[in-house]
């Protein structure tokens, strides 16, 4: 799918954006059962004339279905509401719901049918939908909530005006979702969000939504996510950094630039690089200090001007590489040393870069790691402590080094969080240049006694 915004900058997409193979086989396979629609107007559960309603649009698709519904709709949107709320066999709300999607199908203005019912009752259309979206996460059935979820983004993407708390429930389901074993539900969850965000209203609440930004960089993490399912979440990234807010946040809290940048170098799929770049230009746009010292830290400039050179099919990838290109060089001079390391620093991705090397660098900026109780030099003791890369351990002991150099009164606090016990074991780790510079370290930890 092209990336295209409107005219005042918002995301587009599509109204039905979930097409999920696994949802439609499993639809196939209820649609023909026949539900007892008779018993229930025996039984009073419904009343004659909703009967003859169901029975006028039963099995019927297509144009055969427009030529009923459309001279109904709105007694059609309240008939399927009314019935999600009073009938509770799960075979009658499998089809119901199979019904409706039928009618929104390709049809996203018929939502309207369901969106007037706002007008008297506020709960409606969306509460008897949440209802088994958030029932069914404690149940082996897994299609009601699918398909309720699938019926629910329909209408919050055709309302002018998108419940709020509705789409905080749907948010608070897709992050759960996310956490399943099965690929299918996943991806139907990733859908819905990269449907769903289209409203700008929405991007915030699933912003605040609790685990909700962690369960799609966790997908980004995964051994083998897949190209497409790169693409969609990292689209849902996209759409959400138009809000300046949480351009402002995203990556100071989740760190996402460092893995957006090493998805594109690796991506054999031009889309995918086409939506990290579109990403990195959002980040930029809106909020250009919190981010640039990050994409320096990770040489974006040079992989920039790697990507100005390529041929692309898209010629917006081009115009966004050049848009980042010329901010990264405008601000390259703007930004200080300090800010570099810091970015460099908080991605966990140490290299010797120049400011680990040089003396003048730790002589002006040693008091930094002071600031906020010690926050960064707790950052590379953690390092020590957690990352497996010989460069990361070497860079991470060498700059604890420079920094007791300047302060030896931190040698205590150092021993307490555990910084020399692991300088210590360092020294015999098996890489070379991981023991030279602990070896080095160890000095300025305990005065010159190994």
């Amino acid at each position: 799918m092209a990336i295209q915004t409107s005219n005042d900058g918002v995301a587009e997409v599509p109204l039905a954006f979930v097409s999920n193979a696994f949802l439609d086989e499993l639809t196939s396979g209820l649609r023909a059962r026949p539900i007892p629609w008779e018993g229930y107007q025996r039984a009073t559960l419904i009343t004659q004339a909703e009967l003859n309603y169901i029975k006028a649009i039963e099995k019927k698709t297509g144009e055969d279905l427009s030529r009923v519904v459309d001279k109904e709709g709105n007694v059609y949107g309240e008939l399927f509401i009314s019935l999600l709320q009073k009938l509770v066999r799960v075979d009658t709300i499998q089809s119901i719901l199979i019904l409706i999607d039928d009618l929104l199908l390709d049809h996203e203005e018929r939502a309207a049918y369901f969106l007037q019912l706002g007008q008297t009752d506020a709960s409606l259309p969306y509460a008897p939908l949440l209802k088994y979206v958030a029932s069914c996460l404690r149940s082996e059935d897994s299609f009601i909530a699918l398909k309720a979820s699938k019926v629910l983004t329909t209408l919050l993407c055709a309302s002018p005006k998108p419940d709020t708390e509705a789409a905080g429930e749907l948010f608070r389901w897709t992050t759960a979702q996310l956490q399943s074993k099965n690929p299918a539900e996943v991806d139907l969850s990733v859908q819905v969000l990269e449907s769903a965000l289209r409203q700008r209203n929405v991007r915030i609440v699933y912003w605040n939504t609790p685990q909700a930004i962690d369960a799609l960089v966790r997908i980004l993490k995964m051994e083998n996510p897949g190209p497409q399912m790169q693409y969609q979440v990292i689209y849902c990234f996209w759409i959400l950094t138009f809000n300046e807010e949480i351009a402002q946040e995203l990556n100071r809290m989740y760190d996402v630039i460092p893995q957006l940048v090493d998805i594109a170098k690796s991506a054999i799929k031009e889309k995918v690089i086409r939506v990290v770049i579109a990403t990195l230009r959002n980040l930029v746009e809106k909020a250009p200090e919190a981010n640039l010292a990050a994409m320096a830290a990770v040489k974006l400039l040079q992989f920039s001007e790697n990507l100005s050179s390529r041929k692309w099919s898209d010629a917006e990838i081009l115009e966004d590489v050049n848009f980042l290109k010329a901010q990264l060089q405008e601000n390259f001079h703007t930004l200080t040393t300090f800010e570099v390391y810091k970015a460099e620093l908080l991605s966990s991705r140490l290299t010797w870069s120049p400011p680990h090397l040089s003396e003048q660098f730790w002589i002006k900026n040693w008091k930094e790691l002071k600031k906020e109780n010690y926050a960064l030099l707790r950052v590379l003791a953690r390092l020590l402590s957690t990352s497996n890369d010989a460069i990361v351990l070497s860079v991470a002991a060498s700059d604890i080094g420079q920094y007791v150099k300047r302060d030896p009164s931190s040698k205590k606090f150092l021993q307490e969080i555990g910084v020399k016990q692991k300088i210590m074991e360092l020294m015999a780790h098996p890489d070379q240049e991981v023991r030279y510079n602990s070896v080095n370290t160890s000095w300025s930890l305990i005065g010159g006694k190994v």
